[in-house]
């Protein structure tokens, strides 16, 4: 089992992950979907919680930094909110600063969007939980980017593989690295019998239509 199926099995395990044709979700977007996902259970199981960040960490180093090293990497970011608890957790394992972006700013005090202090040229890897159009780490991509950090790189739990996220990342100039993606997932489901086998074609087909599935 590779590290994109570990982490596809540990969200099916721990119910973060909801999988059903018959019945699909309906999204707030409007989107009928036949997955439904909440990556922040996952804080609350301790051992899995762990292998998250150690997969995280292990991004950053083999993918993102030069020469196996962290060294390129100043700053730890999160996506308020879901974000916040695994950029925090990753932060202290790796002895970095943290800093996080709101949805928006505040509107007392200083009127912060982003919380935390961020240097100008400090070099920022960003962290989502779960990445359905990219829309919420491209924001935080823009406000890092205003405020004079540097940054090209993004690490997720969990991608829904839509076109819409790649396009977002690549006209952002962002290499987006998630620990797992829809297509792993369903594929570790119909193996150990989350998703009966002949759904598996049906759900798939999602992916390539979101808009339109299941009308």
């Amino acid at each position: 089992m590779n590290s994109f199926e570990k982490i596809a099995k540990i969200l099916l395990d721990i119910k973060a992950v909801s999988l059903n044709a018959e019945n699909p979700y309906h999204w707030v977007s409007g989107i009928i979907a036949p997955i439904y996902t909440d990556c922040r259970l996952i804080m609350g199981f301790p051992e899995e919680r762990g292998i998250v960040i150690q997969e995280m960490e292990k991004v950053i180093k083999e993918k993102v930094s030069d020469n196996n090293s962290d060294n390129n990497i100043d700053v730890i970011a999160g996506v308020a909110t879901s974000g916040i608890p695994y950029a925090s957790w990753l932060a202290g394992k790796m002895n970095k600063p943290l800093i996080y972006i709101r949805n928006a700013k505040k509107d007392h005090g200083k009127e912060n969007l982003i919380e935390g202090g961020l240097e100008k040229s400090k070099r920022v890897i960003l962290i989502e939980d779960l990445v359905s159009t990219g829309g919420s780490s491209i924001r935080s991509i823009d406000a890092i980017r205003e405020a004079g950090g540097i940054i090209n790189n993004q690490v997720s739990i969990f991608t829904y593989e839509l076109d819409k996220s790649k396009q977002n990342f690549k006209k952002s100039g962002i290499k987006a690295y998630p620990l797992t993606n829809f297509s792993t997932l369903v594929k570790v489901a119909a193996e150990t019998g989350y998703l009966k086998p002949e759904e598996k074609e049906l759900v798939l087909a999602w992916k390539d239509d979101p808009d339109n599935w299941g009308r």
